[in-house]
């Protein structure tokens, strides 16, 4: 059952990053001006945030089984709707469509995988699920423009369409027999408030990991192509810069050293994680050569790697399984617009690849700091203090 759980995570995120490459250029072939190509771009993100958020309470109300049908169908329907866009706003329907459905999916899987792990083994847990997607986002760019080049972006999305369709009449046979735990805590889980979410140091401090984790994955689309450019190299090295970290990451995901994130702190590992990558964030900015640029994304790549399981360890462990959904639909969200934000903020301040790089390097040790100012022993928000 987990093995296929992590294959819907895997897909969901295939589609995402099969998307990056190809999406612009296609909204320019339909006669987007540059402004509405940012507006399809982002509109997915968007929308992504809004089916995250509406996911976690219905995952809660209904049992992640039936979200994750449902959002499984739903999305592979919506990447069959490309091959009727016609325009730019047309398309742009499509995609707020695309995207709203696809949120549906993740918190829904990812409250599946943590309401059934071992508490002792959540943290290799949550680390394998990393893994799978970083190999999205290893696979996902080359397939996309590869496969674009000698069809086209309705044909990508068509399969990836297909896909999702095979997995959601899968799901249903594999997964129906996993019935929702705790079904007895509607009546709570209908009182939640959202607030207290936001209450809880750990809980914050996961939120806040999920964000500056995409917002520095967005300052890295935006920034170091430029920077490789300017430095004489070609879009491949680029590529392989991007393919490095993402290799580092799941091998650090899947080799034994993943056992660190069961024995120690997850609040140790998510500020040793973000430390990393501001590191290399900083280095990335004054490094010129390429073996060194190489040597920024290898730490760049570990910092993620500790990163990614530690947030998610640290939602887990400062949630109820009757409240979980709700909590991975706002971690998602931030995920989601945190993407968003990190291109958006360097692109609206105008600075050089030298100074986005900076910046964030600055950003990220400043968010480490604050996840150790809450080192103290995290505990479960009291269910008692969620309703009424």
């Amino acid at each position: 059952m987990r093995g296929f759980v992590y294959l819907i995570v895997f897909f969901s995120f295939f589609d995402l990053f099969s998307q990056l490459p190809i999406m612009s250029p296609f909204a320019l072939s339909l006669g987007a001006s540059p402004f509405l190509i940012g507006l399809v771009v982002g509109m997915y993100s968007f929308s992504n945030t809004i089916g995250n958020i509406i996911s976690g309470f219905m995952t809660d109300k209904k049992g992640p089984f039936i979200i994750l049908l449902i959002g499984l169908f739903t999305a592979a329907l919506s990447l069959f709707l490309y091959s009727f866009a016609t325009g730019p706003l047309s398309l742009l329907g499509v995609r707020f469509v695309h995207g709203f459905m696809e949120g549906l999916i993740v918190p829904a899987a990812f409250t599946f995988l943590a309401n059934r792990a071992e508490e002792s083994k959540r943290g290799k847990s949550v680390a394998i699920s990393g893994a799978f997607v970083g190999m999205a986002a290893i696979v996902g760019p080359a397939y996309g423009g590869i496969v674009a080049a000698k069809t086209s972006t309705p044909f990508i999305m068509a399969v990836n369409g297909g896909i999702m369709l095979l997995l959601a009449i899968a799901a249903f046979f594999v997964l129906r027999t996993f019935t929702y735990v705790r079904k007895h805590s509607t009546e709570q889980a209908t009182h939640f408030k959202v607030k207290y979410l936001f209450h809880h140091p750990g809980m914050v401090r996961a939120f806040a990991g999920a964000f500056f984790l995409m917002f520095s994955q967005g300052v890295l689309a935006l920034v170091l192509p430029l920077k490789v450019d300017a430095l004489g190299f070609d879009t491949k090295t680029s590529g392989l810069l991007l393919s490095t970290f993402g290799v580092v990451a799941i091998l650090i995901f899947l080799l034994p050293i993943n056992r660190i994130f069961d024995r120690v702190r997850p609040m140790v590992t998510l500020a040793f994680g973000i430390s990393l990558m501001g590191v290399a964030m900083l280095l990335l900015s004054q490094l010129e050569q390429l073996n060194y640029l190489y040597m920024a994304m290898t730490i760049y790549g570990a910092g993620f790697a500790f990163l990614f399981p530690s947030i998610n360890s640290l939602l887990i462990d400062s949630s109820s399984a009757e409240f979980r959904g709700k909590a991975y639909g706002y971690f998602y969200a931030f995920f989601s617009i945190g993407v968003v934000a990190g291109s958006s903020v360097i692109g609206f301040l105008d600075l050089t690849y030298k100074g986005g790089f900076m910046l964030t390097g600055v950003i990220l040790l400043a968010v480490a700091l604050y996840a150790l100012m809450g080192m103290k022993k995290n505990r479960a928000i009291d269910k008692s203090s969620l309703v009424g």
